[in-house]
């Protein structure tokens, strides 16, 4: 049987180790990588770094996830066979490479509610993201404000 004095000893390096290898695995994120809401707090999309190093995202929750009773589909999506997919899990991110400290750039977005995709570069601001979304040339798109979410 552990002395108090071993176990105590015992259980504070476990808790320190522990502490550690937290703070370690939170320092190998980015900081764009974890859930944001959408400008209108309808969506909320959650970012990961992909396997090639690339930012992808992906929409993880609904404010109303049904319609008609049923869970909302890719239904304005331009080809048919895929408009039954489920909006949530739907990837509406794409390709973003890091451009100095706070830009992302080279990435696209997919609007499910016209069906349509976009170049995009995303800019990180602290709590929020400006997201770029335009059509050849970034002079001429359209920014909105994504909010982190955790």
């Amino acid at each position: 049987m552990l002395s108090p004095k071993k176990y105590y000893t015992r259980l504070v390096l476990i808790i320190l180790t522990m502490a550690s290898l937290s703070i370690a695995v939170k320092a190998q994120t980015d900081k764009i990588e974890g859930v944001w809401y959408n400008d209108i707090k309808s969506a909320k999309i959650q970012i990961s770094k992909g396997a090639d190093g690339k930012f992808n995202g992906k929409i993880i929750w609904l404010k109303e996830p049904l319609k008609n009773g049923k869970p909302k589909t890719d239904e304005e999506n331009k080809d048919e066979k895929l408009r039954s997919r489920p909006v949530i899990g739907l990837h509406i991110l794409e390709g973003f490479v890091p451009d100095g400290a706070d830009k992302y750039t080279d990435g696209k977005i997919y609007d499910p509610k016209n069906g349509k995709t976009y170049s995009c570069n995303i800019t990180y601001k602290g709590k929020t993201l400006a997201i770029r979304g335009y059509i050849g040339v970034s002079l001429f798109g359209r920014t909105t404000t994504w909010e982190r979410a955790e």
